[in-house]
Parts: structure tokens; sequence; C-alpha cells
């Protein structure tokens, strides 16, 4: 019989396990796994091997010729598989850099700030990108390791290699000057907007998918989206931009505040911004841990996750949300 070429190193574990106790009830409990896995372990490894390592019988368990033969080797191999993750998990002390799109947004920083809460030996950095697409060649690049944003909006070649987590379908609401018509409104229906021009970030290549939802919102209801603008960088340059073009401006309810404008909720029907936690395939570090527990635990108690009966979003962005749900009772919504 041909050499196996990969060997699962919870098997060799296992076989350790029961070599070193002669017991597998013994060694069950050692591994805090149920006997049944542990023998099912155990046998897929000899047939792996194509040799029998244990005589059992009713009274005892020894080790065959071939046992004795792989013990020391399978204790080498396990242990350097210790050292490894001990070396990585050393590395993981590393800073996890937390992109939260713009200062001032209320979904991301608030995550941070309950994932410090419970990761305190963890240093997050957070980073300012903007927007997703601009965040998520990031990335992938390995200079970013977290993002928030709209993940159904990215290009499919890009979410191939991340990850993500649905964090809050976030109410959408429009920025008008403050002696716009619309502003002396409480809320504003989407079909007063119609013959508006709103600008939605057209032309800036690091929010595409923040314009594509403006762009399926405004569909078939005779709302313009403004022209590309000069690219603002920070939260003044972009107040003095759209307080010189006086255009309203497509946001969520938590936008921060800009001098001399309201921000007004849109209904009739909510539009909602679907949020996710994103990060690329493969991270493993305590830090996104926490992000994700954070995550988890703020969409349960504030109802992040639950769509208003009247609530707008896209079929592909539902999708995506529902089917980013995790299965671990420790971070589901």
């Amino acid at each position: 019989m041909p050499a196996p070429v990969h060997i699962d190193p919870r098997l060799l574990r296992a076989f350790v396990a029961v070599a070193e106790e002669l017991h597998f009830t013994r060694a069950a409990a050692r591994l805090y796994v149920a006997q049944q896995a542990l023998s099912r372990d155990v046998r897929r490894l000899e047939r792996e091997l194509g040799a029998e390592l244990f005589v059992r019988t009713t009274r005892q368990v020894t080790l065959t010729p071939d046992g004795e033969r792989l013990l020391p080797h399978a204790r080498r191999v396990l242990a350097a598989q210790d050292d490894l993750l001990g070396a990585f998990a050393a590395g993981q002390a590393r800073p996890l850099l937390v992109d939260l799109n713009t200062s001032g947004l209320v979904t991301g920083r608030r995550v941070l700030h309950r994932a410090r809460e419970l990761a305190p030996d963890c240093e997050l950095m957070a980073r300012y990108e903007s927007g997703l697409t601009g965040a998520a060649a990031e990335l992938l690049a390995g200079r970013l390791d977290v993002s928030f944003g709209r993940f159904a909006g990215l290009d499919p070649a890009l979410r191939s290699g991340l990850e993500q987590q649905p964090v809050r379908y976030e109410p959408m609401a429009v920025v008008l000057p403050e002696d716009h018509p619309l502003a002396g409104r409480d809320q504003v229906p989407l079909s007063a907007l119609a013959g508006e021009t709103v600008y939605a970030g057209a032309g800036n290549p690091r929010t595409r998918e923040w314009t594509d939802l403006a762009q399926r919102l405004f569909a078939d209801r005779a709302v313009r989206l403004a022209p590309p603008l000069p690219l603002a960088v920070g939260d003044e340059e972009f107040g003095r931009i759209m307080a010189k073009t006086r255009t309203p401006v497509l946001a969520v309810v938590d936008f921060p505040p800009l001098p001399g404008t309201v921000r007004r909720p849109l209904v009739g029907p909510v539009p909602l911004s679907p949020v996710s936690l994103v990060w690329r395939k493969g991270l493993v570090h305590p830090g996104l841990t926490a992000l994700r527990a954070a995550v988890a635990e703020i969409a349960r108690g504030e109802g992040w996750l639950r769509r208003p009966a009247d609530g707008w979003i896209p079929d592909m962005d539902a999708e995506v949300m529902n089917r980013g749900v995790p299965d671990d009772p420790l971070v589901r919504p």
C-alpha cells in the first residue's frame, strides 16, 4: 500500500493519547472528545498507514510493533506543530488594522470600541479608507486586516478572496443644505426626491459599491446621480465641497453632521445600507475574534440585523447578508 501523502495531525494526537494512556476512555477524556470519535480517528489513521497500531481486547489495549515504531515519530511531528502554532500565536500580537471607512461613522466605531474591551491585550488600530472597494484591495494585499461595508457591491474577483459577517441593516438618509425645501421635514419620502440631483460618490473609485447601491435605489424614481466631484479627503474638505455645490448627499442615519446641513432619514420605503465586517480569507488573529464577537453582541442587543417591514434592499444584498450569518452560536446575531 503506498504511503499516505498527508496525515491529519488530529489523528496523530488521538494515537499518541491512546498510546500513552493505553485506555480509550481515559484518552478521550484527556482530549475532550467522545470515545466514539476517538476510536474513529484511530481506525482512520490505521487505514491511512495500512498498519494495525493497537491490540484491543475487552480487558486491555497494547501497542503493536507498528504502533511502537510510529510513536516517537508522531511525538516529534506533534511537538513541531505545537512549536509552529506557538510561534504563530506570538506573531498574532501584531496590531490588527481595522478600517472604519470614514471618521465619525457610528457602526464601525462602536464595534471597534467593544472589541477593544473584549480583547484588552490586543492592539486594534483604526484606519480610514473611505470605501469598501478601496479597502478590499488593501485587505487582499495584507496592508489592512478588516473593514466594514457593502460586501455584495464588490467585484466577484475581490469577494473570492474575502470573508464577511453581517453587521447591520443601516437605514439611509439624505444630507441637505439647511435652507433646502425638504430640510424642514422630519423625514424625507423617496418620492419627494424626484427631480433632485443627489451625490453618491460617483467617480470615486474607492466607493463604487456605494454608488452602485444608490443607482439601484434611485432607478425608476426619477432621482439623478450627481456627476463626479473633486475627491475630498477628510470631513472638513468634504463639508467644504458640499457647501460649495449645495448638492444633497445620500448617507446613512448615523452620518456625522456637517456645518450648514441637516440630515433627514429616508422613508417610503426605508432604504437600508447592508453593512458587513469583511476580512481576507485565512486571517487568524485574536482581534478578529473579538471583532466578530462584538458584532454578534451589539447586533443581537440592538436589533441591527432585523429588517423593518418597509425596508428596501437589493435582492443580491439580501442573499449575501443571509448567507453570511454565522452558524457558530457564539457569534450568531
